[in-house]
């Protein structure tokens, strides 16, 4: 895999993390009620998507042919 894939993939990661924790900021003041719910998710997301990231990158390892080579 690419370096320029790798560094995508990670500004994506990055950009899915901190919409999620601005949603959460924002739907906290739109129903307080539903706050601790959101935040909760926030954090189960925050170690779910790094996990799935990673998760991908085995698979993509592991698939690819043996005789592509990194340069």
């Amino acid at each position: 895999m690419s370096k320029k894939l790798k560094r995508i993939l990670a500004l994506a990661g990055v950009i899915i993390l901190v919409g999620l924790y601005l949603i959460t900021f924002i739907l906290a003041f739109v129903d307080p009620t539903e706050s601790k719910n959101w935040l909760k998710a926030s954090i189960v997301c925050t170690i779910i998507i790094p996990v799935f990231f990673y998760a991908y990158l085995l698979v993509y390892r592991n698939l690819k042919k043996p005789d592509d080579t990194q340069k």
